[in-house]
């Protein structure tokens, strides 16, 4: 977790986003990069298709919003006391080490939801927001295009800025390939965690290890990992993630994306669907 990619959008969110990637970085001494990310520019707009009205976002306008957003970001990290990376070029592998938690902004980046999911292919995460359908919400768009096409993990933050990450992790354990990626992307997490939870419940599972398993797996890599299965019962698998999560004190879930296909959980919802809708501390997710 030595670098965080942080796509800085104008929505409520953004101070817990910031807030996510700061505690990170202060774990791992991780290099927290900022970028803008706006709508793409298009030349015409329609509004009112009776009246023919539209609306125009020329370059001047994309200009200032990823102005404004780089002094969003500035200022949130001179705020939290974390310096400026002294090179805006590359880093250098002999000062990684010990150099600390620090950031950059990336001015030269295009507009579009295209860019972040490249771009993001060279951090160890990216620390976005939790969705939301209000206007003022993070947009789906960003997290799923960063969670699809970035290949890395993704650090959800919560609506409200957590105080504490990582110090107790719960694992919400299916068996499958899409949360077995998020627990190897998690690992820098876990090896530093002090309490660990893996828990499974019963009818949101598929074909593969039990909690169990996975526990005496990570006992192998030397990190102590509690594990329980719990019979189904009233609430869905994802409810029970964030109830147990709650009980348990958790300040981060690691969970697998979309083990159903997004098409699914959309009609009949999910323990995705249902984390990203109500998840009131930091989520890691890989797919």
């Amino acid at each position: 977790m030595k670098t965080l990619l942080v796509p800085v959008a104008l929505h409520d969110t953004l101070p817990s986003v910031f807030a996510t990637a700061t505690l990170a970085a202060r774990r791992f001494g991780s290099l927290i990069e900022g970028v803008s990310l706006r709508p793409a520019l298009a030349e015409y707009v329609p509004v009112d298709m009776v009246g023919g009205m539209t609306w125009l976002r020329d370059e001047e306008a994309d200009r200032a919003e990823a102005e404004e957003a780089g002094e969003h970001f500035i200022a949130a990290m001179e705020a939290a006391a974390i310096p400026r990376h002294p090179r805006d070029g590359l880093c250098i592998p002999e000062n990684v080490a010990g150099c600390g938690p620090r950031y950059r902004w990336r001015q030269d980046v295009p507009a579009g939801d295209a860019f972040l999911g490249q771009y993001a292919r060279l951090f160890s995460a990216t620390v976005v927001g939790r969705p939301g359908a209000e206007d003022a919400s993070p947009r789906m768009a960003t997290f799923e295009t960063a969670l699809f096409e970035g290949g890395r993990p993704i650090l959800l933050a919560p609506p409200t800025a957590p105080t504490s990450l990582g110090e107790a992790v719960l694992i919400a354990w299916n068996g499958s390939t899409e949360t077995a990626r998020a627990v190897a992307f998690a690992m820098p997490f876990l090896l530093q965690a002090k309490r660990i939870l893996v828990l499974s419940v019963e009818g949101g599972t598929v074909p593969g290890p039990s909690a169990e398993d996975l526990a005496q797996s990570l006992a192998c890599e030397g990190i102590a990992a509690a594990h329980r299965a719990l019979p189904a019962g009233r609430r869905t698998p994802g409810e029970t993630f964030l109830a147990e999560a709650k009980e348990f004190g958790a300040d981060l879930l690691i969970k697998g994306a979309y083990t159903q296909s997004r098409l699914r959980q959309m009609i009949f919802g999910g323990p995705t669907s249902h984390v990203l809708a109500h998840a009131d501390l930091p989520v890691l997710m890989a797919h």
